[in-house]
């Protein structure tokens, strides 16, 4: 049953970040909203999660961060199940640019529908309004917001803390913001800690955090006590089947 005020739901099919930890995945969320099915990144491990949850003939549409192979690499076996087994063409897939060709090697073909987005963009893919947001990393990153009728969930994909959360917005329900390390290792320019995911949702006025991409040494507990902390109530952290509505 959908929660009263609820517009749409996350549910996690990896959390694991730079690579996948033993029975983990890397990042990728599944966002469902009036009969619609959004992949929101492709780390390895999730397409296998993804059937758990929804058929691949019922996919709607794929949106990728980025081109770091720990957000897209299954792609390369949604492609294989799409053109040789669903016989299904014409996918649509929204990317930064670049990234069509890392996946497409070869295989030059209708089975994806690729879509380009960038810094300040919006689009309606289905029922979702989303935009972007580049964030501080080493290759063209977009943070991407997904809202629908009013309810808004924000997606930080890979950062670093020069990069405000509250670029996609300070309405946000429900923050998910990658928490690579703890703040004993912070001072990597490329990914947040815990805390700094605390502080970057506490700015923006989130309503709800939860920490995702958490390396697999990462101790899982303190994450969540130092985002906790940042934020300034109770956050929590990304599991593999695990659903939130917003």
């Amino acid at each position: 049953m959908t929660p009263a005020g609820a517009r749409f739901s996350l549910t996690v099919l990896g959390a694991d970040g730079s690579y996948p930890g033993p029975g983990g995945a890397c990042s990728g969320y599944l966002v469902r909203a009036e009969g619609f099915n959004l992949w929101m990144d492709a780390g390895p491990g999730t397409l296998a999660n993804l059937q758990l949850n929804v058929g691949l003939a019922e996919l709607g549409a794929v949106v990728l961060s980025h081109s770091h192979p720990d957000h897209w690499s299954d792609l390369q076996g949604l492609y294989v199940a799409m053109r040789y087994f669903l016989r299904r063409q014409g996918v649509p897939v929204y990317s930064p640019e670049g990234l069509a060709d890392l996946v497409r090697g070869e295989n030059e073909d209708a089975t994806f529908e690729w879509h380009t987005i960038k810094e300040g963009m919006t689009e309606q893919i289905g029922p979702f309004r989303c935009s972007w947001s580049q964030t501080e990393h080493p290759v063209e990153t977009l943070a991407t917001r997904l809202e629908v009728r009013g309810r808004a969930l924000g997606y930080s994909a890979d950062t670093g803390s020069g990069w405000p959360l509250s670029n996609l917005g300070e309405d946000l329900d429900l923050a998910l913001v990658e928490a690579s390390t703890t703040s004993q290792q912070e001072a990597s320019p490329l990914h947040l800690s815990a805390r700094q995911a605390g502080q970057a949702a506490a700015r923006a006025g989130a309503k709800r955090l939860v920490i995702t991409h958490l390396t697999p040494p990462v101790d899982r507990a303190r994450a969540k006590a130092e985002a906790s902390e940042a934020f300034g109530r109770e956050a929590e952290v990304a599991t593999i089947g695990r659903t939130w509505w917003v």
